[in-house]
């Protein structure tokens, strides 16, 4: 295991430092595998946590609670196909026979195994092409507790909210007693600082209310299926499958 993780960090120091061109069809392919496999998927919801969430753990059964709820409500589940609240999602999710359970895997030096609960699985050679393929086919991201990479993931998403790259598009932060520090932090410090507006701290959603935020997550559905008709995308395969999901859901 610490040969192979060896071997894994010295070929990702390669890549990214011998300004390889070949790593352009490789960066290439990761984003049309995504299109490809995820352009037809349907309303899904993105959520994000830490691979080291233990079973036993309030959060990884939170987690697992709430995808199946999504699930049982037609919402595919979509993670990073890891352990800990990825496959606790991922699981939940897989209960539910009509949707899917997705994993979008990446190869790393340390901790990423992909879970055994997922009904479509792509890997990834990069983090980036592997983060738009978890934002950009999603209506809303759930975040729970995570470390570096959740806390990544969570202000990547509120920086493509802010700054209007992705619209109509809900993030959900569960674990009050987690993120409640954090949540402060940004009001007092950044929001009272003027470094954000303060309708910048309401774009997150903190709650550990599972029921609310699948309610949430069916309301601005409509909402979403009006921007998308407004920018003129009526036309396009997302625009339906939005629209025949949300008629299907009201008959």
């Amino acid at each position: 295991m610490h040969d192979r993780r060896n071997e894994l960090a010295k070929r990702y120091v390669k890549d990214i430092k011998s300004a390889d061109v070949w790593s352009v069809f490789r960066i290439i392919a990761d984003f049309v595998k995504g299109f490809d496999d995820l352009g037809e998927l349907g309303p899904s919801v993105t959520v994000f946590g830490s691979a080291r969430t233990q079973q036993d753990d309030v959060y990884y059964k939170e987690a697992k609670k709430l995808s199946k709820m999504l699930g049982e409500k037609g919402f595919n589940i979509i993670t990073g196909g890891g352990p800990g609240i990825m496959e606790a999602a991922n699981r939940g999710a897989k209960e539910c026979p009509n949707v899917e359970s997705v994993g979008l895997n990446i190869d790393l030096p340390f901790e990423q195994v992909t879970n055994q609960y997922t009904t479509k699985e792509l890997n990834f050679d990069y983090f980036f092409s592997r983060k738009v393929m978890l934002v950009k086919y999603s209506i809303a991201y759930v975040i729970f507790p995570g470390g570096f990479g959740t806390l990544d993931e969570l202000f990547e998403s509120l920086t493509l909210i802010q700054t209007r790259k992705v619209t109509g598009v809900k993030i959900f932060v569960v674990g009050v007693e987690f993120y409640k520090p954090l949540l402060e932090f940004i009001e007092n410090k950044l929001s009272n600082s003027g470094m954000i507006d303060k309708e910048d701290v309401e774009l997150i959603r903190l709650t550990d209310d599972l029921e609310c935020i699948v309610n949430e997550i069916q309301e601005s559905l409509l909402t979403q299926i009006g921007m998308l008709k407004e920018a003129g995308l009526e036309d396009t395969k997302y625009y339906k499958l939005l629209s025949d999901f949300e008629s299907e859901r009201k008959i």
